[in-house]
């Protein structure tokens, strides 16, 4: 509804349509015929009826004529949050993926990630990174194209497949320390830097320990992996034998905080789930990944049952789509192989993989406060999708209803289908690339 307390920032636009999102208490809400105003902040302003568009734009200064119209087809929904990907590993996706995880990392993964000592190549990667998320239509990384994100170095110091591809416990140390103050003190607005120890097969105690202390004195997020394969659980309990758990490992250097997501978690036992939930620790929902390197799959019921905070992630390269409409589509895969396996299992339905998708991507990253759903005062991060885009993949036979264009544009989308995307209120797609210094 609109908000009573008129924000002091001017109103840059307004939809009338169909918008779509999820709360906390409800998986999908739909509100036809709907007003949302962003303001110049690009803050969402207010939310009200298309009936009361009159007194709407009296009280926060608009002019109705100046009010997009969504069409038939058309509709508002928050923007997908990818919770986790390897940017340095974009240049592979869609190819290896014919071994396991630990067989994987050393004969793909850190062969390609330590060219990334070529400037020229690291730039090249990341740039086709953000275009393309920008395209898939997910909050992901890059200040110059307009992006959320949560961005990281990794952290490794045990490494002993590809020559050099290792730090120092120093080394690491101080390069995260530097990333962090040069990332902080640029003070990109959309931007944060993350403490990344990869994961605790390739980090030593001592290195565990010091980015536990590091992320707590800069009030830091942490991102990781934990619990994706088996093979690796069982050298985790080989590494540290004096930790209870995979989850115990990270608890023990507090690396397991209200600002953590951890990849994965395919094998995570209820008793480590409890331990998550009390720390407020999140997990990303990797289903592509899981399937594609024969990880696991992950009962995504069994985290919800137990409070923990969820998302989605494609995980690429380990995942070779980038789209997060892949994520949501794998994501209710993975659940109906649990009911195929188990028919008691309660198979997830569209709606609350949409909510993970979009909300609980936001919580999973704590960034709920400020994205996730059009709740005034948040940021404007948005979709406007046309289901029935020309050319698009969509076709539709008869009328249909805001849900099930919806459910088909999760089902059967992509990019065609995405007229414009928001971050922040500032449009970024259809965008126009940074012209070159």
């Amino acid at each position: 509804m609109a908000n009573p307390d008129k924000s002091s920032a001017a109103i840059a636009y307004v939809y009338r349509g169909t918008f779509v999102h999820s709360t906390q208490q409800t998986a999908l809400q739909v509100q036809e015929d709907a007003l949302l105003g962003v303001d110049t902040e690009g803050k969402i302003a207010f939310i009200g009826e298309g009936k009361k568009l009159e007194a709407l734009s009296q009280v926060f200064q608009f002019s109705p004529s100046e009010v997009t119209q969504l069409t038939e087809h058309e509709f508002l929904m928050p923007g997908l949050v990818d919770t986790h990907i390897h940017a340095c590993q974009y240049s592979y996706a869609g190819t290896a993926l014919d071994l396991p995880l630990l067989q994987w990392l050393n004969t793909y993964t850190f062969p390609v990630e330590s060219r990334f000592k070529d400037l020229e190549f690291a730039r090249r990667v990341y740039t086709h990174v953000v275009v393309t998320r920008k395209h898939h239509n997910s909050c992901s990384k890059s200040y110059d194209f307009g992006q959320r994100a949560l961005v990281g170095k990794v952290c490794m110091d045990r490494n002993d497949s590809v020559k050099h591809y290792r730090e120092s416990i120093q080394e690491s140390h101080d390069e995260t320390c530097r990333f962090i103050k040069e990332f902080l003190d640029k003070k990109y607005p959309l931007a944060k830097p993350v403490v990344t120890p990869r994961f605790a097969l390739s980090c030593s105690r001592e290195l565990l320990e010091q980015l536990g202390k590091i992320a707590k004195n800069n009030n830091l997020h942490i991102q990781s992996h934990i619990s994706e394969n088996k093979e690796e659980i069982q050298l985790v309990k080989e590494l540290f034998p004096e930790s209870e758990s995979y989850t115990d490992v990270y608890h023990k250097y507090n690396l397991l905080t209200d600002k953590t997501v951890m990849a994965h978690g395919c094998h995570l036992s209820d008793k480590e789930l409890a331990v998550f939930k009390e720390t407020g620790a999140s997990l990303s929902h990797c289903p592509n990944s899981n399937f594609s390197l024969c990880s696991g799959v992950l009962n995504v019921r069994n985290v919800l049952k137990h409070k923990v905070k969820l998302g989605l992630g494609t995980d690429v390269a380990g995942g070779y789509s980038s789209s997060m409409l892949d994520a949501v589509r794998r994501t209710l895969d993975a659940s109906k192989i649990l009911t195929i396996q188990d028919p008691k299992h309660e198979t997830l339905s569209f709606e609350e993989v949409f909510r993970l998708a979009t909300l609980g991507g936001s919580q999973a990253l704590s960034l709920d406060d400020q994205t996730g759903n059009f709740e005034v005062g948040k940021d404007f991060d948005a979709l406007r999708v046309n289901v029935a885009a020309p050319g698009g993949p969509i076709d539709l036979i008869h009328s249909e209803g805001p849900k099930t264009l919806l459910e088909k544009f999760l089902n059967l989308g992509d990019d065609r289908n995405i007229v414009e995307v928001f971050v922040a209120g500032k449009k970024v797609v259809p965008f126009t690339e940074p012209k070159a210094e």
